[in-house]
């Protein structure tokens, strides 16, 4: 994600996880969003990402 994708995800993820309860790390060449919001299932986060318009997958541990 660059600036101008993560303007785009912001209200998105704003709205279903709040704000400050997310950040993505633009250093990473992955772009890894990571949600600290409580009680988050990551299809939910996939499918917030997707509604923005771009995808998201759950990195292997």
């Amino acid at each position: 994600m660059c600036g101008s994708c993560i303007e785009k995800v912001t209200p998105v993820l704003n709205e279903k996880f709040g704000e400050n309860n997310w950040k993505v790390d633009t250093q990473n060449p992955k772009k890894v969003l990571t949600v600290t919001a409580e009680n988050v299932d990551k299809k939910e986060v996939i499918n917030a990402v997707a509604q923005a318009g771009y995808k998201a997958e759950e990195l292997p541990a």
